[in-house]
C-alpha cells in the first residue's frame, strides 16, 4: 500500500489530481501550466517505481489486485478490477517514463490553448495506464476507447496543416475495429457469465470456432492500433500532423496497445486460434517489416520516414508474439519497450529540428554535425538503437524475436524468420540514409549555419532516454528477469491448448 492506497490505483489515478490543479489555474499562467504537468507526470512516473519495487519478479500472477464492484449488466457484474503482472509491468513503467519527456519536449513548441494542452496530455496517461493495468473486460474496452478522444485532441487542435484529416482518420479506423471488440466481449462475457480477465483465463470453455470468431474480432482492433500492414494507413498521418509530443506518446506508448492486447487477450483467451492462425499472423507480421522498411525509404519528410519505421518494428514485436515460445515473447514484450525508446527519440529529435528549421524535408537538411554536433552524436546513437546495433537495446529484441522464430513450431517454417532477419538489413539502409541525409555531407543550405546545438533542457530529454537504451543494450537480464514467470505462466496456457488439439 501507499499512503493506505492500492499502488496501482494511486498511479493510473494519480494524472486525474493534476487535472484537477490545471482546472483551477487561469490559462495565461503558461509556466505554472507547464510546471503543473510535468510534476504531476514525474509523480506517477515516482509512484510507478514504487510499484516495481513491490512487484515480485519471480512470481508469475497477478500482484497488487484491487477488485471494487461498480455495476451489473445483464445481470453480470462489472468491477474496477487492476493487477500487474510480467506482462505489463515494463509497459506500465514505459507510460509514466515517456510521458514527462512528452510534456517537457511541448516546452516551447505549443503556446496556445497551454492548458487544454496539458489537461488532454495527461487524460491520456491515465487512459493507458489503465489499459494496461484493467483485468475486467468492460473496464479494459472505456480506457481503450477513452485515449482516442484527447488524442483527437492533442492531434486536431495543435497538430500540423492537415490535422483534421489526420485525426478524424485515426479514430475513425480505430473505431471502427473497437466496434467489433466490443461486440466480442459482450457475446463472451454472457456467454461466459464473467467479464474478469482472470476468470475467463482460468475457466476457459470455448470452442476452438467460437475462439476463431472472437480472436478475429479481437484481433482486427489490436491489429489497427499495432499497426499491422495492410491497416496502418493511418498512422503516417496522425504521426506527421501531430505535435512532437503526441508523436512520442502515440508510437511509444499508443501502439503498444495492440500489442498489449494480442497477448493479454488473444494469446491467453483464445490459444487454440492463435496457435491455428500463428504462421498466417508470422506473414503479415512479415510483410509490414518489410514493407514498412521499403517505403521508409522513399520518404521525404523525416517525420513520415520515422513514422513507416514504426510499422516495420512493430511487425517485428507481432511476429515475436505468435513465435509462440519462450524466446519470442520475451522478445516481443522487450522489443515494445526498445521502440517506444528508439522512436521517440527519433521523433524528439525530429521535433528539435522542426523547431529550428521549421521544416520536415530531408532535402533542407545536410552537413548538420558540423553546426551542431551534439544533437548529431545523440541522434547518431538513437539511429543505430533502431537499426538493432550489438550493444544497444534495439538489438537485444530482434535477436530474441528472430532466434524465436527461428524455433518456432507455431510458425511452421524458418523462412518467415528468415525473410524478416531482411528486415533488419532494410532498417538499416532507411536509418542510414535518414542519419546521412541530416547530419552528414556539405551544409547546402544557409539557414543552417546558424542552427543553435540543444539546450540543456534539450539534453535532459534525451539522456534518459540513452541510459535506458545502452542499460538494455549491455545488461538485458532484469527486464527478462520480470516478464519470464508470467510468459512461462503464458506458455503453459498455449501448451495445453496444443495438448487438447491433437
Amino acid at each position: 500500500m501507499i499512503f493506505g492506497m492500492n499502488p496501482l490505483l494511486l498511479v493510473s489515478l494519480f494524472p486525474l489530481v493534476g487535472v484537477l490543479v490545471l482546472l483551477l489555474l487561469r490559462p495565461q499562467w503558461k509556466r505554472a501550466l507547464r510546471w503543473t504537468a510535468l510534476a504531476t507526470s514525474l509523480l506517477t512516473f515516482g509512484l510507478s517505481l514504487v510499484v516495481l519495487s513491490l512487484f515480485k519478479s519471480a512470481d508469475g500472477g497477478m500482484q497488487m489486485e484491487i477488485n471494487l464492484p461498480w455495476f451489473i449488466l445483464a445481470g453480470i457484474p462489472i468491477a474496477f478490477h487492476l493487477g500487474v503482472d510480467g506482462l505489463s509491468i515494463l509497459l506500465l513503467l514505459l507510460t509514466t517514463f515517456l510521458t514527462p519527456i512528452a510534456i517537457l519536449s511541448s516546452w516551447k513548441a505549443v503556446e496556445e490553448k497551454v492548458r487544454g494542452f496539458m489537461i488532454f496530455f495527461l487524460l491520456l496517461e491515465t487512459g493507458l495506464l489503465g489499459v494496461f493495468l484493467a483485468l475486467d473486460m468492460a473496464v479494459f474496452y472505456i480506457f481503450w476507447e477513452f485515449t482516442l478522444i484527447p488524442m483527437y485532441f492533442l492531434i486536431g487542435l495543435w497538430g500540423g496543416e492537415r490535422r483534421l484529416y489526420a485525426a478524424i482518420k485515426f479514430v475513425l479506423y480505430t473505431l471502427t475495429g473497437s466496434l467489433l471488440m466490443l461486440a466480442g466481449i459482450l457475446w463472451l462475457a454472457l456467454h461466459a457469465g464473467t467479464f474478469d480477465l482472470t476468470q475467463l483465463t482460468a475457466n476457459n470453455s470455448l470452442s476452438f470456432v467460437q475462439q476463431l470468431w472472437l480472436f478475429g474480432a479481437f484481433g482486427l482492433a489490436f491489429a489497427i492500433k499495432v499497426p499491422l500492414w495492410p491497416l496502418h494507413s493511418w498512422l503516417p498521418d496522425a504521426h506527421t500532423e501531430a505535435p512532437t509530443a503526441g508523436s512520442i506518446i502515440l508510437a511509444g506508448v499508443l501502439l503498444k496497445m495492440g500489442a498489449y492486447g494480442f497477448l493479454r487477450f488473444n494469446l491467453q483467451i483464445f490459444p487454440a486460434a492463435s496457435i491455428k492462425l500463428a504462421p498466417w499472423m508470422g506473414i503479415i507480421a512479415v510483410i509490414g517489416i518489410l514493407y514498412g522498411a521499403l517505403v521508409a525509404y522513399r520518404q521525404k519528410d523525416a517525420k513520415r520516414l520515422v513514422a513507416y519505421s514504426s510499422v516495420s518494428h512493430m511487425g517485428f514485436v507481432v511476429l515475436g508474439l505468435f513465435a509462440l515460445n519462450a524466446q519470442g515473447i520475451s522478445g516481443a514484450i522487450l522489443q515494445m519497450v526498445n521502440h517506444g525508446l528508439s522512436t521517440g527519440a527519433l521523433f524528439l529529435i525530429v521535433g528539435f529540428l522542426y523547431e529550428r528549421r521549421h521544416t520536415r524535408a530531408l532535402d533542407d537538411f545536410g552537413g548538420l554535425w558540423k553546426v551542431i554536433p551534439v544533437l548529431g552524436s545523440l541522434a547518431l546513437i538513437v539511429t543505430l538503437s533502431s537499426m538493432g546495433l550489438p550493444g544497444l537495446n534495439g538489438f537485444v529484441g530482434e535477436f530474441s524475436i528472430l532466434l524465436g522464430a527461428f524455433g518456432s513450431a507455431a510458425l511452421a517454417t524458418p523462412w518467415i524468420a528468415g525473410a524478416a532477419a531482411l528486415g533488419v538489413i532494410a532498417a538499416a539502409v532507411y536509418l542510414l540514409h535518414f542519419f546521412q541525409k541530416l547530419f552528414l555531407g556539405p551544409v547546402t543550405h544557409e539557414e543552417n549555419l546558424s542552427l543553435k546545438d540543444l539546450s540543456v533542457r534539450e539534453i535532459a530529454m534525451l539522456v534518459p532516454m540513452l541510459a535506458v537504451i545502452f542499460w538494455i543494450g549491455l545488461y538485458p537480464k532484469p527486464f527478462f528477469a520480470l516478464m519470464t514467470p508470467a510468459v512461462e505462466k503464458l506458455l503453459g496456457i498455449l501448451q495445453a491448448a496444443s495438448v487438447a488439439m491433437h
